[in-house]
C-alpha cells in the first residue's frame, strides 16, 4: 500500500517552498551608507514600478512602501479562460532621519529596481550653556 500525503502531491508538484514565504523574503533589504555629511539609503525594490513607491516624512521618521497588484489572463482561440493569475506584494519600512530633515532635503531616485535616498545628516547640537541671573 502506497501511502502518500495530499500536500505532498503539493510539494512535489509547485516544489517544497511554494506555499511557505520567510519574512526575510518580503523585507526591503537596504544599504545605509554616509558620504560628505549626507546619509544614502539604497532600497532594492525589484519588481516594482515608480508609480508603486511612496515616501513619507512625518515626526523624524521617513517611511517607504511600495504596493503592485498584476492581473494576468490567457485565453485559448474560442476566449476560453485557460490560465489567470494574479499576485499582490506590499512593503513598507521606516527609518529615523532626524526631527529637522525636511522634505525638501531628501533627494530620491528609482532606478534599475533600486531606490536611492540621499538626505544630509542631522547637525550635532551644542549643549546649551547655562545663562546664571545675578540676583540683588
Amino acid at each position: 500500500m502506497l501511502n502518500t500525503n495530499t500536500y505532498d502531491l503539493f510539494d512535489n508538484f509547485f516544489g517544497n517552498n511554494f506555499f511557505t514565504q520567510t519574512r526575510s523574503s518580503s523585507q526591503m533589504k537596504t544599504d545605509v551608507t554616509e558620504k560628505d555629511g549626507n546619509y544614502l539609503l539604497n532600497i532594492e525594490m525589484p519588481g516594482y514600478k515608480k508609480e508603486d513607491i511612496h515616501a513619507e516624512l512625518k515626526d523624524g521618521y521617513l517611511t517607504v512602501s511600495a504596493k503592485h497588484e498584476t492581473n494576468d489572463e490567457s485565453k485559448d482561440d474560442k476566449g476560453n479562460v485557460i490560465r489567470r493569475e494574479r499576485s499582490f506584494g506590499s512593503c513598507s519600512r521606516s527609518f529615523f532621519v532626524g526631527s529637522d530633515i525636511t522634505e525638501e532635503d531628501i533627494q530620491a531616485e528609482y532606478k534599475d529596481g533600486v531606490l536611492n535616498l540621499s538626505f544630509p545628516k542631522e547637525k550635532e547640537k551644542l549643549p546649551e550653556e547655562k545663562k546664571l541671573i545675578s540676583i540683588k
